[in-house]
């Protein structure tokens, strides 16, 4: 495999940037088939800085969130520094959690494309790590989060008492862990209290960018209807095969890279500067109680937002 320059540049600013990569710690990159341009480039970056490079190819798990095999989970755990461009996502594995308990520093590339990973990679991430921090700093304040579009969003919620999560980018402390790429700042409704209606007009996981838009009723923390063309349609019949959690308002999340463009790979869509997101489903791993076999952000693009009553965007435009 000949190593393409621009994909190479991109692994450099992740592993020394983002993870802080050194001489003699032990990388362990773990890649699948369809991610393994990427994950070769990765390791080839890792030696070329010093470290004790290993690279490890699964075969591609069945659905996002399946555990890795046992002997790899093994692996991740006694290593400095992982990283996981696989195309089904172990950000939310037993594994994962395991290995940052240990003191490892993990990033997860779930679905990454080289198109995405060099746009994303070209970001400040410095100047993304002060800006995620600011915008989180006013959530964990904040009580009561209002969102407002053009097309008819009108959506309010509790966050009193809760604490945001910080996906920077940047994960150079033992058992700090995230997605590359970064930022973004969410945190989790408190349960129940989610009353309104969300137009998503973006994209959705599961689904791709949206044609037109999905309209989702909201009470009592739960999405009651899904209005809309044939992806509102897609919607519903992915929620039916899950139980009502998974119509639980799970995330409230801000986006902070200059970089990222909605491309249809949620894993990018989420993080773009001027948009927020709503998921669906579980939250249990970020400091909700919501366990539910299903996590679906939903982008929304040019809102408003209030924290009580102040505003922390205009029209898609960052106020503080």
């Amino acid at each position: 495999m000949g190593i393409d320059k621009e994909l190479y540049k991109a692994c450099e600013t992740a592993l020394k940037q983002c993870m802080g990569v050194k001489p003699g710690e032990t990388v362990l990159v773990i890649a699948d088939e369809p991610e393994r341009e990427i994950g070769y480039h990765l390791w080839m970056k890792a030696k070329e800085l010093g470290a004790e490079a290993i690279y490890v190819e699964i075969l591609p798990r069945k659905m996002h969130g399946e555990e890795p095999p046992k002997p790899v989970a093994e692996a991740m755990k006694v290593a400095d520094v992982v990283i996981a461009p696989t195309s089904k996502s172990i950000t939310h594995t037993l594994a994962k959690k395991e290995a940052c308990e240990r003191g490892a520093r993990v990033a997860t590339l779930p679905g990454i494309t080289r198109e995405i990973f060099v746009r994303t990679m070209s970001a400040d991430y410095e100047g993304m790590l002060e800006l995620t921090n600011k915008i989180a700093d006013v959530l964990d304040k904040g009580k009561e989060v209002h969102i407002l579009t053009p097309l008819g969003t009108d959506l309010k919620f509790s966050i009193e008492g809760r604490k945001a999560r910080r996906s920077t980018g940047i994960y150079r402390n033992p058992g700090e862990c995230g997605n590359l790429p970064g930022a973004e700042a969410y945190i989790a409704p408190l349960e129940g209290t989610a009353n309104g209606r969300v137009v998503i007009d973006g994209s959705m996981a599961g689904i791709g960018v949206l044609k037109e838009p999905i309209e989702i009723i909201v009470k009592d923390g739960f999405a009651e209807d899904i209005r809309g063309g044939e992806e509102a349609e897609k919607l519903r019949e992915i929620l039916s095969r899950y139980g009502k959690e998974a119509r639980n308002i799970a995330e409230f999340g801000v986006g902070t890279n200059p970089k990222a463009r909605i491309s249809g790979n949620i894993l990018e869509d989420e993080k773009v500067f001027g948009t927020v997101h709503i998921a669906l489903g579980s939250n249990y791993d970020f400091g909700g109680k919501v366990k539910a076999p299903v996590h679906l952000d939903g982008i929304i693009k040019e809102p408003t937002v209030l924290i009580d009553g102040k505003y922390l965007f205009k029209d898609g435009n960052l106020v503080i």
